[in-house]
């Protein structure tokens, strides 16, 4: 697996939104597009905004700590009929847990929870050089 970092959550002319993962050498990019709603909630954290009230993931991280779990990372895992899967991975006692996601949620949970995310290494087709982009 190839660990990532958001670099950025950015809106085209045609206010399409996406959100930018990179690996840790800043070489590669994976963009994943994502609907307003997503980007918000992945860009808040980043940004240290908190919202008066708890958004979705704010509530999927609470349930599940208060559940008595602890998120360990996150995984995109494949990409189907242009549509990339992820998973949310969960400790809870000595139990592993597994969460099928989409992944702006589960992007979304991790920056929350300051926790890692990879990609499988077969995606790497599917990213570009970071050189190549403009910002």
């Amino acid at each position: 697996m190839i660990e990532l970092k958001v670099k950025t959550v950015t809106v085209d002319i045609s206010g399409n939104f996406s959100v930018l993962l990179v690996d840790t050498e800043e070489t590669k990019v994976l963009p994943i597009v994502i609907g307003p709603l997503e980007a918000h909630n992945i860009a808040m954290p980043i940004q240290g905004v908190t919202p008066p009230r708890p958004m979705t993931p704010d509530l999927l991280k609470s349930a599940i700590e208060k559940l008595g779990g602890i998120p360990k990372k996150v995984v995109i895992t494949d990409i189907r009929n242009n549509t990339y899967n992820a998973e949310i991975h969960i400790r809870q006692n000595d139990q592993s847990i597994v969460l099928d996601s989409r992944p702006s949620d589960a992007i979304a949970l991790a920056v929350r929870c300051d926790i890692p995310i990879f990609m499988n290494f077969r995606l790497v087709e599917f990213t570009y050089d970071l050189s190549d982009m403009k910002f």
